[in-house]
């Protein structure tokens, strides 16, 4: 993706694109890539699963991971989009759901950023097309006075476009989804034409569990997308894995110390979060009442983040559970009534009696004093 002198260049951006954080590594497997490619994919279906999972190429170049889980779910989701089923990816919030979308599009396509962001009040001219007012009061409809969505332009130019939050969209702009991904086309009567998609277009959708209800998928929606639900980590390490690779990324771009000299306190945050989570400690022997709030993967990043930035700013820059606790408070008691019980028996229960936990014990306590 190309950048001109008007905007911010990728070295400059808080949060670089997909395509411009790790051009590098994508150069290297194109130029390794020896496999065939689908009509105008960047990178074979195997290059693009090894850039999001990770490996070595024979040059000796090392891909990155950017994504921690089951290889099985990101082949479906790249040999779906090979094909001319839609993606839909799904899960509880805090997945990686945005980020493997982003990745998926930079890798087959290069450009992550035809993005139409779901919510309540995203209108039905952000999935088909808009209009230059000034143009079309001069001179009336015309594909001049056009304004193309990031669908249509995917379409017409044979890319990836992403929806993310798909469940948030209002159902009846949902639904103008259903003539582009099952006849391939998006008409434009006020002009008498459509445009047509090209080779290559596909489109990846975003919805977690939780927004069930909200503006659940028409069947005849749902029917145009190949579901792949994506799960909460596995074990312990590989969400350690997670929080750790993700917080060194972001502290990158803000100057944090590295996520790894805090590595025993980004285990005790994840400990906290899954016991939590699942309402038993991780031995299995005490039960526990859960919080009202999803306590993601997502929000572990953020903790962290958080923690090395007091760490770095108003400490000695080395992680410790004083830099920690405000921001585990925050994330526990969503709800103040409820949620506060919750983790104050957590604490008196579990987090006081674990042996090695005793300085996190009281940098919690105060915290909630």
């Amino acid at each position: 993706m190309t950048t001109d002198a008007t905007t911010t260049g990728p070295g400059e951006a808080l949060r670089p694109h997909a395509e411009d954080a790790f051009a590098g590594e994508l150069r290297a497997l194109a130029a390794a890539d020896d496999r065939p490619r689908p009509e105008r994919w960047r990178l074979s279906p195997r290059s693009v699963a090894t850039y999001l999972l990770g490996g070595t190429l024979p040059d000796g170049t090392v891909i990155t991971p950017k994504y921690v889980g089951p290889r099985r779910i990101v082949e479906v989701a790249v040999t779906t989009l090979a094909t001319d089923r839609a993606l839909l990816l799904l899960g509880v919030p805090g997945t990686a759901k945005t980020w493997v979308s982003e990745h998926l599009a930079a890798a087959v396509s290069g450009d992550s950023t035809l993005l139409v962001q779901g919510t309540a009040g995203t209108p039905e001219e952000a999935i088909r097309y808009g209009w230059n007012y000034a143009r079309l009061l001069a001179h009336g409809p015309s594909r001049e006075a056009l304004v193309p969505s990031p669908v249509m332009r995917a379409m017409a130019e044979g890319m990836t476009a992403r929806v993310e939050e798909l469940t948030r969209i209002p159902a009846d702009v949902q639904d103008t989804l259903i003539t582009v991904l099952s006849e391939k086309t998006l008409p434009i009567p006020e002009l008498g034409q459509e445009v047509q998609a090209v080779r290559g277009f596909n489109l990846i959708a975003t919805a977690n569990d939780r927004d069930r209800g909200v503006n659940e998928l028409s069947s005849a929606l749902r029917r145009r997308f190949n579901t792949v639900v994506l799960p909460l980590p596995a074990t312990a390490e590989a969400e350690v894995e997670i929080v750790s690779r993700r917080v060194d990324q972001i502290g990158g771009s803000l100057e944090l110390p590295p996520a790894t000299d805090g590595l025993a306190e980004i285990r005790r945050v994840v400990t906290v979060f899954r016991e939590l989570r699942d309402g038993v400690t991780a031995d299995g022997r005490t039960k526990l009442k859960s919080p009202s709030g999803t306590l993601s993967t997502a929000e572990a990043i953020s903790v962290v983040t958080g923690g090395l930035a007091l760490a770095a700013h108003f400490g000695d820059g080395v992680l410790r559970p004083s830099d920690v606790a405000a921001g585990l408070l925050g994330a526990v008691v969503r709800d103040p009534s409820a949620d506060q019980v919750v983790w104050q028996e957590y604490l008196e229960a579990v987090v006081r009696e674990r042996e090695g936990w005793k300085d996190f014990y009281r940098a919690c306590r105060e915290v909630a004093a």
